[in-house]
């Protein structure tokens, strides 16, 4: 039997972590198909993926805008912010048009938080980009006045002494009684039909495993918990790992098309974007 192995990138995330547990730890069969994981920040994964580099990946839904006609968007691996999500934090705590004078911190301008912001204050604030785990950290040293924070940072942040300014997440579902699509998984529509169908079916059983083995698969994604105990670790797999990731379902979907159709009303996304799913 040949075996076919696809490139997989992903976070070094808890929620990642335990998401692709099964299939890094040869956990499930995967017949002839192998999986080579490589593990990145969601914002070089994003670029990554602008370039083809990847099979498969962990990508944020903001950048799929830009990657629809090379990729498509599984039905399985969603991070889903029902109610919650990325967050604004700084020291004092500032109003919303505050926020549109100050030196924002960003994980990135294809991230899904950024799109989120964006949409929140207007296409033009200031910001700067920092790698996403140094975000907490320059706000408390001053070096921005606020931070947009993605991943764990949204449970630890008081630890810092940082105040919650905005959760992008509860503004996104009083806006539109919708949860806010953060991340997704993609493929490349080059592998063909029956590859992608084989990557799908495999990914969603990893997430299956991940779920249904819950200890086993939270003791591995505790090692990419930055500053979580194992309760943290799992309340924030809980968060980003649950049924939203095993399938967005219909209401997961519209939020994904409203989010992106929005994007492009407000002049973030250049073009509209129909989102199709595997």
């Amino acid at each position: 039997m040949t075996i076919r192995t696809l490139s997989v990138g992903h976070s070094p995330d808890p929620d990642d972590a335990f998401m692709f547990y099964a299939l890094a730890h040869n956990k499930i069969p995967t017949g002839n198909l192998a999986f080579a994981h490589q593990l990145q920040d969601i914002e070089t994964l994003n670029r990554r993926c602008l370039n083809q580099e990847l099979d498969i990946s962990a990508i944020s839904l903001h950048a799929f805008a830009y990657l629809s006609d090379k990729y498509a968007l599984l039905s399985s691996g969603c991070s889903m912010g029902d109610r919650y999500g990325p967050m604004v934090v700084a020291k004092k705590a500032y109003t919303i048009d505050e926020l549109k004078n100050l030196r924002i911190a960003v994980p990135g301008t294809l991230t899904t938080a950024f799109l989120s912001l964006s949409l929140l204050l207007g296409s033009k604030f200031q910001y700067e980009i920092v790698p996403f785990d140094e975000i907490l950290n320059a706000v408390e040293q001053g070096k921005v006045d606020a931070g947009l924070i993605i991943h764990e940072g949204q449970l630890t942040f008081q630890n810092q002494g940082l105040k919650l300014v905005v959760d992008l997440g509860v503004w996104w579902y009083e806006k539109t009684g919708l949860p806010l699509p953060l991340g997704g998984n993609v493929v490349r529509k080059d592998l063909g039909a029956d590859i992608i169908s084989e990557a799908s079916r495999l990914i969603r059983e990893s997430i299956h495993y991940g779920l249904d083995h819950r200890k086993e698969a939270l003791a591995y994604a505790l090692q990419y918990g930055r500053d979580l105990d194992t309760g943290l670790a799992d309340k924030f797999v809980g968060m980003y790992v649950n049924d939203w990731t095993v399938d967005y379902g219909e209401k997961g979907r519209k939020a994904v098309q409203l989010l992106l159709t929005e994007g492009h009303k407000a002049g973030v996304i250049p073009h509209p974007v129909l989102v199709e799913f595997v």
